[in-house]
């Protein structure tokens, strides 16, 4: 493990200064049932990478903010939201971290190991979330923020709130494929005044809802489409992300 903890950090252009938490990082809970017989619940949960995700989903959140803030200063509170949500969003963390070959790095179990759990689009994006926390606690926000931007660089350089507009025809797609109805949208607040308003709408479709909030009734109709990819995503792929699966 040393030999490919050295091999990554010259792939994530990080040096760390306590190697313990990348390895924990890459550590998946059914490596850490497996290989710790008889350990307690808590003892488990110190091995594996499951509160890491936790913790890297909300810096990476917050970087991407404050970098859609920076980069885009005109743009309005809605497609800067629609912008963050992608970039966050399991696929475009999976593939990040398929680029970065984060796959080949990671500790699974027997068990995980046989279903394929290396190339699962959920399970890559869990652990990059892990690393970005690693580096976040080893080397603090600043040190996670410029490790966030040096990954998503192309991704931010690239991201507009026209590329981020496409979660509707995904999504119908997506049911489409899988011999489904296409979803059905209702609006269901309004609030503001009508300088400002902001709506709520909700996204309807066989096995779930979401809701997405706008300044338009089109961002958020996006917004809630996106987020039903979200859950429906790590269904396909055998694992779910509850963090972001929760309708809001």
């Amino acid at each position: 493990m040393p030999e490919k903890l050295g091999k990554l950090e010259n792939i994530l252009g990080y040096k760390f200064r306590d190697i313990a938490l990348l390895e924990r990082a890459l550590t998946h809970r059914s490596w850490a049932v497996e290989n710790l017989p008889g350990a307690a619940d808590g003892e488990i949960r110190d091995a594996e990478n499951e509160s890491m995700e936790f913790v890297g989903d909300s810096v990476l959140g917050l970087v991407i903010a404050e970098e859609l803030f920076v980069r885009h200063p005109k743009i309005s509170e809605g497609d800067l939201t629609l912008m963050k949500h992608r970039l966050v969003s399991t696929t475009t963390l999976a593939e990040l971290g398929k680029a970065i070959g984060l796959g080949e790095f990671v500790r699974f179990g027997r068990g995980e190991e046989k279903t394929g759990g290396r190339k699962k689009q959920a399970l890559l994006a869990n652990t990059l979330e892990a690393v970005i926390a690693a580096v976040f606690f080893d080397g603090g926000y600043i040190e996670a923020r410029v490790f966030v931007k040096k990954v998503y660089a192309d991704e931010l350089k690239h991201a507009t709130p026209e590329s981020s507009l496409d979660y509707k025809t995904l999504l119908q797609e997506t049911l489409q494929a899988r011999k489904l109805a296409a979803p059905k949208y209702n609006l269901v607040k309004t609030e503001g005044l009508p300088h400002a308003r902001t709506f709520s709408v909700e996204a309807i479709w066989s096995g779930g809802k979401t809701v997405g909030v706008g300044k338009s009734i089109k961002s958020a109709e996006m917004m809630a489409a996106s987020k039903a990819l979200e859950m429906i995503e790590p269904e396909d792929n055998g694992a779910g992300r509850s963090k972001k699966q929760t309708s809001q």
